[in-house]
């Protein structure tokens, strides 16, 4: 129902939607590797949690028991990797160090190739302990690791409410939804709007978890009798509209080596410095303008005011994990930490992947970009480097 919502709305307006992009599987499917995904049951509990119907994509559906029944590979579970071991001179990572987490015994593995997907974070921490590349000094601007991280620009939303509209919301998969692009990236003219950049507009349900999910109109007390009543006579009739916009880079905002603080390896925390900038306060009050005007062409019962993004960064309450940058990929090793083939320029036969190499954020969630890139440094690893180690240029 709420998808129904926002495509008739959005047409109104002379908008194009269309059904969100999602890694779940609709019907039984079985992928190229031979393995048989299941389909999804729109149980309200996806996107928090494993699926027990095999329907979403993960590593461990649509890879891993291929992988596992190959004999020339090994999993070796509970090894948390603590550092890379890098002959600067030969331009080689040597081995990887890893932990035992069962007995916090360490290892170190020997290898001719190694490949870093360790996450936003993990991946530049294990570059910049072992001294992979310049670190970037934001005084100075000098330096790519650790340069040009970005974020969202997430949190801008209206709330609406139908009181003869049954919305479902245990109906619902962790991407599942209705979207326009109509104001993401350069699809619209930002003549006289002072920033640059947009967003994708969706209205989608997700869960249906009670505890988790208590919308409530405004006005409605945070607590005792007429909070109760809000909850019991709101909670299937209503969903969000959101836009979630692109994050650039900006010269504060970048990830280090924490001075003081060390992990319970006797490694230092990898430190974020981030904050929104301008540009992203701009573009999330013009997003609120247009999901507003969304929303009323909706002719919802109540609605609450578009809330763009405001005030400082502030960690503590979730609002995506779709981290980026650090180790970005690029032309030229003097403004970037890989080549396009997501190459180390400072270590041969290390490749790294992930979000950590986009130099911008898209408004767009990494996953799809990451996927791709990943295909396309594997069929470079695979076709080019084994043939030929070295460089690829």
């Amino acid at each position: 129902m709420a998808g129904a919502l926002m495509e008739a709305a959005c047409k109104s307006l002379g908008y194009h939607p269309f059904p969100a992009p999602a890694a779940n599987s609709s019907d039984v499917y079985t992928n190229p590797e031979g393995l048989t995904l299941g389909g999804c049951e729109y149980c309200g509990h996806c996107e928090r949690f494993g699926c027990e119907a095999n329907a979403k994509a993960s590593p461990n559906v649509c890879i891993l028991p291929a992988l596992i029944a190959d004999p020339k590979f090994e999993l070796r579970a509970h090894a948390y990797v603590k550092e890379l071991v890098y002959d600067k001179a030969a331009r080689k990572v040597k081995a990887v160090r890893y932990v035992d987490t069962r007995s916090g015994e360490e290892y170190e593995q020997p290898a001719g190739l190694v490949i870093l997907g360790a996450y936003v974070f993990n991946n530049v921490l294990l570059m910049l302990t072992a001294g992979i590349g310049e670190p970037y000094d934001y005084k100075t601007g000098k330096g790519v690791v650790g340069k040009n991280y970005c974020y969202q620009v997430t949190g801008t939303n209206v709330q609406v409410f139908f009181e003869d509209k049954e919305i479902n919301p245990f109906m619902a998969a962790g991407s599942h939804g209705t979207v326009i692009d109509d104001f993401n990236g350069d699809n619209f003219d930002h003549s006289g709007l002072g920033f640059l950049g947009g967003a994708y507009i969706q209205a989608a349900i997700t869960n249906g978890r009670p505890i988790n999910t208590r919308p409530v109109p405004p006005g409605t007390p945070r607590w005792g009798r007429d909070w109760k009543r809000a909850t019991a006579k709101w909670y299937n009739h209503a969903f969000g509209i959101n836009a979630s916009g692109c994050s650039y880079a900006h010269r504060e905002n970048f990830l280090d080596l924490d001075p003081t603080y060390k992990d319970a390896l006797g490694r230092p925390l990898i430190r974020m410095s981030y904050n929104f900038h301008d540009n992203d306060y701009k573009l999330a009050e013009y997003m609120a303008g247009v999901i507003g005007r969304i929303a009323r062409a909706m002719n919802p019962t109540v609605m609450s005011a578009p809330a763009p993004r405001r005030g400082n960064y502030n960690v503590v309450p979730y609002q995506s994990t779709h981290n980026t940058g650090g180790t970005m990929m690029g032309a030229d090793p003097g403004s970037s930490v890989l080549n396009r083939y997501l190459q180390s320029w400072d270590a041969d036969n290390l490749f790294v992947m992930g979000a950590s190499v986009f130099p911008q954020n898209q408004s767009y969630n990494p996953t799809g970009v990451v996927g791709a890139l990943a295909y396309w440094s594997a069929n470079a690893i695979t076709t080019q480097y084994l043939k030929r180690p070295g460089p690829l240029i």
